[in-house]
């Protein structure tokens, strides 16, 4: 069987060309142009997937084998273009009939060819073979790259299927986008859920969460509160260094020949008059455009180089790494109602965050037992789903997390997340040799744990162990404050 990557390499078909106008009609689809346009953060990111489209093409087109008509009379052309004159003259007619059998696009036109140079007896000369094997490579050309557009049409309806399916999930979480890279991390995601996952439960609570503008900063404080600044070195010593600049050396300017410019206060007057003949005023501003305009060449248009000297202190940037996330969510009881929403809309900010900074996302439910879940993981929307469609009920077994959590963050991956606990913190004590432990780890300096705090009525006791407390109260009396406080 004849490849298609063969057929296109003996015509010097330019695959290259083909693909890339197969890109720019993709992006001139009337869906692919709406939405780019809504969400322009999806520009970019769509823009650097495309070599992973076009390598699918590449990977298609040697997969494909052309008909078995096409690849018998490319097999007659190549013999045909081998044939002297005298034995192009004995097969001509058997050429025409097979081309003929063949149903070969090429075929009326050769019969008339093949007429034309046998007319009153006359033979075909070497002009004629070239002219017969030249049109005949025309037409092959034209049948193989109807075959390729056949075959991109095909892939492009779809590409285009599973692209609506991505920016129908993409489009609806954008408020979960921050930048270019969470973007290209949520986009990636959707591309994974061919099965369309029910991602309403997303939808509904990014919209609650714009709703919470006091819960979305205090996520935002939270995720960014490791910073770089820059220091100085402890051996720094303040210094003078020497410095080379470059600046415009004071001449009197001299005309000192004629040059090609864009300069309109020293144009030639030759060149100012065609400006007033309306037949050559176009000319004139194309000359403009490419910089070809006959000017005066001026002397004292030099640069000369100075030194000066500036005092300078060396210092590094201390850089703070911001590692993965391990989010505890208290789901008993007393967190149910307003609680549920926000705890929910919370580490969905958390998730933007990692989003948009690389970093992991990985959610513990606990009340009685843990259920876990990785928000950031190639299948992070199916596992979003699955944790918002999750209802808080239950006791409250906060020993448990807190251990299973100091276990986790002994591990190689974990030694420098930001562990998260959020709850009311309506709990029982935690035994001494558990707050040991957590001591311990937090003198390592890698690791930060956060409580955020739904309740006033929290324990105390137990919340002294956070580096950290970010207080967000859901009372009644809080709430409405938090909304006198927007409408205000």
């Amino acid at each position: 069987m004849l490849a298609l990557t063969t057929l296109d390499l003996f015509l010097s078909i330019n695959q290259s060309e083909l693909l890339d106008e197969f890109i720019l009609t993709l992006f001139a689809t009337p869906q692919l142009a709406f939405f780019l346009e809504k969400y322009p953060t999806f520009k970019q990111v769509l823009l650097k997937r495309m070599p992973l489209v076009k390598q699918r093409l590449e990977n298609v087109l040697k997969e494909t084998h052309v008909p078995k008509e096409l690849a018998t009379e490319f097999y007659l052309f190549q013999q045909c273009q081998l044939w002297r004159l005298a034995q192009f003259r004995a097969e001509l007619t058997p050429t025409v009939e097979h081309l003929g059998q063949l149903a070969a696009d090429f075929y009326p036109e050769a019969r008339l060819l093949a007429q034309a140079a046998t007319f009153e007896n006359a033979k075909p000369d070497e002009s004629f073979q070239l002219l017969f094997v030249q049109r005949w490579r025309i037409s092959l050309t034209l049948r193989t790259v109807t075959l390729h557009r056949h075959l991109f049409d095909q892939e492009r309806e779809t590409l285009l299927d599973e692209l609506q399916r991505q920016m129908a999930i993409s489009g609806a979480l954008s408020p979960l986008v921050e930048n270019e890279t969470s973007a290209g991390r949520l986009w990636d995601m959707a591309a994974g859920q061919w099965q369309r996952p029910d991602y309403q439960q997303l939808v509904h609570y990014s919209a609650f969460l714009q709703t919470q503008p006091e819960l979305r900063a205090l996520a935002d404080q939270l995720g960014r509160s490791r910073k770089a600044h820059a220091v100085a070195a402890p051996d720094a010593t303040r210094q003078w260094v020497r410095l080379r600049i470059r600046e415009p050396a004071v001449q009197p300017e001299e005309v000192s020949g004629i040059h090609q410019s864009d300069d309109l206060l020293r144009l030639l007057p030759a060149e100012l008059a065609t400006l007033g003949i309306d037949e050559l005023e176009y000319e004139f501003y194309r000359r403009l455009l490419e910089k070809r305009l006959l000017t005066y060449r001026l002397q004292g248009e030099g640069w000369r180089e100075r030194e000066m000297h500036v005092s300078a202190r060396s210092e590094r940037l201390e850089s703070q790494p911001r590692g993965p996330f391990i989010v505890c969510v208290d789901t008993s009881g007393s967190m149910g109602g307003f609680n549920e929403q926000c705890a929910k809309a919370f580490c969905l900010a958390l998730m933007r965050i990692a989003l948009a900074d690389n970093r992991r996302c990985f959610i513990t439910l606990f009340s009685t037992g843990m259920v876990s879940y990785e928000l950031s993981a190639t299948t992070g929307l199916e596992q979003a789903t699955r944790f918002l469609g999750q209802r808080f009920s239950g006791g409250t077994d906060l020993n448990a997390c807190i251990a299973a959590l100091s276990d986790r963050l002994d591990t190689p991956d974990w030694w420098d997340a930001d562990a998260v606990v959020i709850s009311d913190f309506i709990a029982q004590q935690l035994p001494e040799a558990l707050i040991a432990r957590i001591k311990q780890q937090q003198r390592k300096q890698l690791q930060r744990f956060h409580a955020v705090a739904l309740s006033s009525l929290g324990k105390p006791s137990i919340l002294k162990i956070f580096d950290h407390i970010w207080y967000f109260d859901t009372g009644l009396k809080n709430r409405i404050l938090r909304r006198w406080h927007r409408t205000a």
